[in-house]
């Protein structure tokens, strides 16, 4: 699934860096702290969380990541509106919580066979 297919199914709100909507999404990581996704977010996953400064911007594009979800109705500095689109990392954002849109999103990557 691509950053833009998920943004369409979740109505996710697209702050900036849209000239990384197709990049393929491999997987999803929720944490808020910035360590913890620097050893073991994975490239191409979905990082979920509530911190909204430009370092979350720094560290997804270290680590080759699809897009970054702010959750809860929090909006992004300037800094990191910049920082996204100089990376092409997407920044979007829901007002669910980070519970909440990691189901939608499990949901969507790993759908129930049909009986």
């Amino acid at each position: 699934m691509k950053v833009s297919e998920l943004a369409e199914a979740l109505g996710l709100k697209v702050w900036s860096g849209s000239a990384g909507l197709d990049h393929e999404i491999t997987g999803g990581y929720v944490s808020d702290l910035l360590s913890d996704v620097m050893g073991f977010a994975r490239r191409g996953e979905v990082w979920i969380t509530l911190q909204t400064h430009k370092n979350v911007l720094a560290v997804a594009s270290l680590k080759e990541l699809a897009a970054v979800i702010l959750v809860k109705g929090l909006s992004p500095d300037e800094e990191s509106i910049l920082h996204s689109e100089e990376e092409a990392v997407p920044l979007l954002g829901t007002p669910l919580s980070a519970f909440e849109v990691t189901g939608k999103i499990y949901q969507l990557l790993n759908p129930t066979p049909s009986l």
